[in-house]
């Protein structure tokens, strides 16, 4: 665990930009809990540095962090790969944003947005957050990645446009997305299918991962009238075990944008998020149900979102 807060400075440090450091390695992994290991590991490197030779604390620690990540991320590749049923990034809770810098920080830490990222290849996903999200320099970003920064530029312009082809080109505003979310949310606690189809797209898509210890879909779930008919039931019929009287649902913030969160009185069941078309319609939905990917949540510790 990390250490308590102390008066000596370089602990002051860490503990300064360790809000940094996990959104870093976050949004490199995919997944709270490598992250958080991430930044443990970065602070014992950083308690066993000479710390009077770094001039630039926080580059340091980044670097630190970002190796950790990528090391991590390649060793979990296969896994990922052999992976049973659709893989999804792990859901956090975040605190609501408000300014229109902290708006585009929540945007890259969106499950649209961390999906797409899993398709990049470690080092690509690592200089896309460094480049894009915390705005590096090239050539910060191949002394801390330890590459050349003519390799850095090519990775940098291949996950760029691989990115701007794949994430969701328009998305409504945040208070139409909010009241959007409410109106799921009333429709799915009411079961009415349709309320459910008119906040839904046509050709909505639904994505859930159990990870083999939940029975899920194994395939995306399409069209409108699937996915409401999907939603409505969980009203009505017993889910992973629980019957209706004992779920509970609520809305949360969750990776920088408004979601649900599913409980039984023991545990979380699942989380959903969505994304949204210009309009306001739910064009996807992201539904996390696999207990090992549900730890932060049901932790209940609401997450920043960082900036450099």
């Amino acid at each position: 665990m990390d250490p308590d807060p102390d008066p000596d400075p370089d602990q002051q440090v860490f503990h300064r930009h360790r809000n940094l450091l996990f959104t870093v390695a976050y949004r490199i992994l995919g997944t709270a809990a490598d992250a958080e290991d991430a930044v443990q590991d970065t602070w014992i490197k950083w308690s066993a540095a000479d710390r009077s030779q770094v001039a630039d604390p926080k580059a340091y620690l980044a670097r630190i962090v970002s190796n950790e990540a990528l090391a991590r991320l390649r060793s979990t590749r296969h896994q990922r790969e052999t992976y049973v049923g659709p893989w999804l990034p792990e859901p956090i809770l975040t605190t609501a944003v408000d300014t229109a810098e902290t708006v585009v920080d929540a945007e890259s830490v969106s499950m649209a947005v961390l999906v797409v990222l899993e398709t990049l290849s470690p080092l690509e996903r690592a200089v896309f957050v460094l480049k894009e999200v915390f705005d590096f320099s090239h050539a910060e970003i191949a002394e801390a990645l330890e590459r050349s920064e003519a390799a850095v530029r090519q990775a940098a312009h291949r996950a760029r446009e691989h990115v701007r082809a794949r994430r969701p080109r328009f998305t409504a505003d945040r208070s139409r997305r909010r009241e959007v979310t409410e109106r799921f949310f009333a429709a799915t606690t009411g079961g009415d299918v349709n309320a459910l189809m008119e906040v839904l797209s046509p050709d909505v898509t639904l994505w859930t991962d159990g990870g083999g210890k939940v029975r899920q879909a194994m395939r995306p779930v399409l069209g409108a009238q699937t996915v409401a008919s999907w939603f409505a039931a969980m009203g009505s019929v017993t889910y992973q075990g629980v019957a209706p009287a004992d779920m509970r649902a609520e809305l949360v913030e969750i990776n920088g944008g408004p979601g649900l969160l599913f409980s039984a009185p023991d545990r979380v069941i699942s989380t959903v998020t969505f994304d949204f078309d210009a309009e306001g319609r739910i064009t996807t939905i992201h539904n996390v149900a696999n207990p090992d990917k549900l730890r932060a949540v049901a932790g209940g510790t609401a997450h920043g979102i960082g900036t450099r």
